[in-house]
């Protein structure tokens, strides 16, 4: 029976090979579609979907692990990489921000390399959508107009961001359809005047009766003010910034609104959260209320549902950048005090979530920019206090320990540390930012939520911005304090107006939404192009923007982890350069491009003096 299964598999394979060889073609491919473009981006719905690629590509910023926001946060005066348990993570800037040592996507690491690649996707799904506008049927000039427009906006965005982040960048503005190894630098001011040209088009072509995540009208009026403040192009700054605070569609949110839950408090004692009084600053931030009809505030959004299949697990806000509360915070009995999993009575990882301290703030974002109690960005609910936890670590409740539901504190009664890791278990953080409801993770760490983009705190900053380069800070002023007083504060006065109070001010109301690591090099590009004194009394100049600039200066006087030299428990020095005002172009990138030059910004290596970048556009 053996030999007659080996005869018979001999037969068939003998049979096999007969048939390839009279009949190859059996092994052909047979597709059951294909993507030509030319067939494909035929109408509007086609080009409405090669937007679509294009807003999905914007939530890689904020959602997932270790969300590239982060990288921006750091580089700045407000916060620093707070992972302490191993090196890797960016704190030594100096030693770990060069072009070969940004080349990963990896959460123990920074994300300057999904910044550039991203990007870059992005600028390709608008090119397609720019490139083929005319070879698709509309049903009307307008419809053709707003999808133009639409297309203009996203390549001006990913522009605005790169020239700020690297500095002078390939500028590709139409779709490739080859491959090419010959990209060129081009000047970043070069940039920044064509996608003003762009985006003084997409103004007149966009409407703001789009669906939620959608490009906006004022969405790009927004970006234009931005891109005109870059430019010194105040007067139009101001009239961009206008469109939007005068529209009529667009407005700060005042009261409370929407059904969300107020904030809760655990009194001490007790394990029973109990509500606090409901806010507006608490409800602009829910969840559930951020895509609201009846929230005036939001210009832009990044759309993010549960079940939608890109980020599974959410923002994982929480687990970013709350502290690690769970661990490193003992008793005054030296027992240990906290307990983030859910096997305790009280579960206030439930209530905080479960972070890992990776954004770690500075004390400057801690306690010197909070000049108001009346804050309610500050307030109790709002703003959590590590002193607001409770001890509720199991252990203690079984041995009957005192200190069981008693508030957390950092020392004892003869002043010995409680925790053997200040810089990543001990901190205070906004929590009606972060307290987003997890219902994919056990302990929370931080679910799906839509997320603002551009709301119009921001506009009323910039424009009090664009007021200040003007000189007219009595204007500057009352646009502050429009964002101030929205919050409880009181007023500031137009002696007190300098771009230091309007980063305070950013700071304290756009926190993990605004990219402020962006906001601070424009700044920087504007004092060295304009000359005008900073107010630290210095003046800087474009001939020396990468070894004395504006955002080092602010960072060294304001990021006592930066200033101090401090030490992880890791023994990581976190360090920083006046060259970090433009990251490194990653190394693959410069590689690849054997026919062309991608500049290197200086500080780093593969810099070279005589490589210059083009002046133009190129065809």
């Amino acid at each position: 029976m053996k030999n007659l299964y080996k005869t018979g598999a001999l037969f068939f394979l003998l049979w096999l090979l007969a048939v390839a060889g009279c009949k190859k073609n059996y092994l052909d491919p047979k597709p059951l579609s294909f993507y030509e473009p030319s067939e494909t981006y035929v109408n509007a719905a086609a080009m409405q979907a090669a937007l679509a690629a294009c807003a999905r590509n914007l939530r890689i910023e904020y959602y997932g692990g270790n969300p590239p926001i982060l990288t921006e946060m750091l580089f700045t005066d407000i916060a620093v990489e707070g992972t302490t348990d191993k090196s890797g993570p960016a704190q030594d800037l100096n030693l770990l921000i060069t072009p070969d040592g940004v080349t990963f996507n990896n959460d123990d690491r920074n994300k300057i390399y999904v910044y550039w690649t991203e990007a870059y996707k992005g600028i390709k799904y608008a090119n397609t959508v720019i490139s083929r506008i005319n070879n698709a049927t509309y049903a009307s000039p307008a419809e053709r107009n707003a999808i133009l427009g639409a297309a203009y906006f996203h390549r001006a965005l990913r522009y605005y961001r790169l020239t700020h982040q690297f500095g002078d960048v390939p500028a590709i503005m139409k779709e490739i359809l080859a491959p090419k190894l010959d990209f060129q630098s081009t000047k970043r001011e070069v940039i920044l005047k064509k996608i003003k040209l762009d985006l003084d088009s997409a103004l007149l072509w966009t409407t703001d009766g789009v669906s939620k995540g959608e490009v906006t009208k004022g969405a790009v009026a927004h970006l234009l003010t931005k891109v005109n403040l870059a430019l010194g192009n105040f007067d139009e700054a101001i009239a961009a910034a206008n469109t939007i605070i005068a529209g009529g569609t667009y407005s700060l949110m005042n009261s409370t609104f929407g059904a969300a839950a107020p904030p809760v408090t655990v009194l001490p004692g007790t394990k029973v959260p109990v509500n606090l009084p409901k806010n507006v600053i608490w409800d602009l931030h829910r969840p559930e209320n951020k895509s609201l009809a009846a929230n005036k505030e939001g210009i832009m959004l990044i759309i993010d549902r549960f079940g939608d299949g890109q980020f599974g697990t959410g923002m994982t806000i929480m687990r970013q950048a709350v502290p690690f509360w769970g661990t490193n915070v003992n008793t005054p009995s030296g027992k240990k005090g906290t307990f983030d999993n859910l096997g305790t009575e009280l579960i206030q990882s439930n209530l905080y979530g479960r972070g890992i301290g990776r954004t770690r703030p500075s004390n400057y974002a801690q306690y010197e920019i909070w000049d108001d109690p009346n804050d309610l960005r500050h307030a109790k609910g709002n703003w959590m206090n590590m002193e607001d936890l409770l001890y509720n670590d199991p252990g203690l409740r079984t041995t009957n320990d005192v200190n069981y539901l008693q508030p957390v504190r950092l020392r004892n009664t003869s002043g010995g540390l409680l925790t053997t890791d200040t810089i990543r278990s001990y901190y205070g953080w906004p929590q009606y930012k972060l307290f987003i409801p997890d219902f994919e993770n056990s302990p929370m760490q931080g679910g799906h939520t839509d997320w603002y983009l551009f709301r119009i705190a921001e506009t009323y900053l910039l424009r009090a911005e664009a007021y200040f380069w003007k000189g007219d800070l009595v204007n500057a002023a009352t646009d502050i304090n429009k964002v101030r007083n929205r919050a409880g504060c009181a007023s500031i006065n137009a002696a007190q107006v300098n771009i230091g109070t309007i980063f305070d001010e950013r700071a304290r109301e756009l926190f993990y939404e605004e990219p402020r690591k962006t906001e601070m090099t424009r700044v920087s590009f504007l004092f060295a192009k304009t000359g005008k004194a900073a107010e630290n009394g210095k003046t800087y100049t474009l001939d020396r923007i990468s070894d004395d600039n504006y955002i080092y200066d602010r960072v060294m006087a304001k990021n006592n982890f930066y200033k101090l030299g401090i030490l992880t428990n890791h023994a990581d020095k976190y360090t920083m350069s006046a060259y970090h005002i433009l990251w490194p172009v990653p190394t693959p990138s410069i590689q690849a491009n054997s026919n062309g030059i991608i500049k290197q910004n200086k500080g780093y290596s593969g810099y070279d003096p005589s490589q210059q970048a083009l002046d133009i556009i190129p065809e």
